[in-house]
């Protein structure tokens, strides 16, 4: 297929857009969760809680839903995921802006989560192997910046809608690109050449072995510390600013616009950048750096201005999201492709679980500024021993199948 054939540019808007639904949702409870919980009841300290309950919930749907779709696409066809999982999380969203209790609540975020969850790696699986292999990193760079403007999108308008409103306008989007997949999706030659192959979405083939099972988790561990940043001190920027001792309280959707606008231009550079440089492992390389870096003076700055105007250049680091979305597609056969390229953005997404847990764990005899400097500690040093090992796979052939 031509790079500049209506049918690819067609395809891809259909896959970027999901991914503009999928980053509105995230980001946009975020920017409504002490409004939407306070509606509902929920105040002082049991709103803080119960915000990282859903949040939570939310990222082991979109665990649980990265492997289910995953294994989808790689069993039956990325068209049928991309499809099925945008109509779960339109209906989810849609029916999320009419709840009455904190229950009903935390039950839609999680099914939401699910549905979401295949948007980003089913996209990514079906433009890759559709375009020649000279073209497919810039075809990944529009998915993922066009997903990261519905998470600029949310910071901007979420604080000036109504909660329910911004949860029912999330769901009408993911209506439309529903109808759009519908009628202009096709299914990756690459995938209907194996199609019924055995070991299509083999689990045992990437699990039941060392070397990929290895591979599988380095390749989540690169990712871990952009979620890290955005989990923290992004919707929790209140609770930061309150531990620094700023004068004026932090909003998240202040702090979201910066940190939005940041990623969405780095996303597209991180993407381009890697293309003219031949390599995904120089970027990440630069960007995992700078964000190390950003997080030190994040955590040490004593006004409100100076947190929102770093968190720009956090964004930009951050940026290198469309690098390792590519790479992590590029890692694995076709029968398993999908089953990764799905399941690693959703296993970063919940890595985010067990680093609230402790934080809230150990905040009370810590501090939060302590915990959150040992936890990045952590985080990005599996991170630079990850991406060490890991092979460059800029140029890669991925016509092949693993096992």
């Amino acid at each position: 297929m031509s790079a500049k054939s209506p049918a690819y540019a067609l395809a891809v808007a259909a896959a970027a857009l999901g991914y503009f639904v999928d980053l509105y949702d995230i980001v946009i409870f975020g920017v409504v969760r002490v409004a939407s919980l306070t509606d509902l009841g929920i105040t002082g300290e049991a709103n803080t809680a119960w915000g990282i309950r859903l949040f939570n919930l939310q990222m082991i749907g979109m665990l649980v839903g990265g492997f289910f779709w995953g294994w989808v696409g790689d069993r039956f066809g990325r068209r049928l995921a991309l499809i099925t999982t945008i109509a779960l999380y339109s209906t989810a969203n849609i029916a999320n802006a009419f709840v009455w209790n904190v229950e009903q609540y935390a039950l839609l975020r999680f099914l939401a989560g699910v549905g979401l969850a295949g948007e980003l790696g089913a996209g990514v699986t079906l433009i890759s192997e559709t375009l020649p292999k000279k073209y497919r990193g810039y075809g990944t760079t529009v998915i993922s910046f066009l997903g990261l403007l519905g998470a600029l999108t949310a910071a901007l308008i979420g604080g000036k809608l109504d909660w329910r409103l911004a949860y029912g306008l999330g769901g009408g989007m993911g209506l439309l690109v529903l109808a759009l997949r519908i009628v202009v999706l096709k299914e990756s030659a690459m995938f209907e050449s194996h199609k019924g192959s055995e070991g299509q979405g083999d689990w045992r083939l990437l699990f039941g072995r060392v070397r990929p099972a290895l591979k599988f988790a380095q390749v989540v561990a690169v990712g871990v510390p952009l979620w890290y940043v955005s989990a923290l001190f992004v919707n929790f920027a209140p609770e930061y600013g309150t531990a620094l001792g700023f004068a004026e309280p932090l909003k998240v959707a202040d702090v979201l616009l910066w940190q939005a606008s940041g990623l969405a231009i780095g996303s597209a550079f991180s993407g381009i950048i890697s293309e003219w440089l031949q390599s995904r492992k120089k970027v990440i390389w630069a960007c995992l750096i700078a964000l190390a870096g950003g997080v030190l003076a994040l955590l040490n700055v004593e006004e409100k201005s100076t947190y929102i105007a770093l968190m720009l250049g956090i964004g930009l680091a951050q940026g290198y999201w469309t690098a390792f979305i590519t790479m992590s597609a590029e890692q694995f056969g076709t029968n398993l492709r999908a089953t990764v390229a799905t399941s690693v953005p959703n296993v970063v997404r919940a890595m985010t679980v067990p680093v609230t847990l402790t934080l809230q764990a150990w905040k009370p005899a810590f501090g939060l500024i302590p915990v959150t400097l040992a936890l990045g500690a952590l985080v990005f040093l599996l991170g630079f021993v990850s991406l060490w090992r890991l092979a460059e796979t800029w140029g890669r052939d991925l016509d092949y199948r693993e096992g």
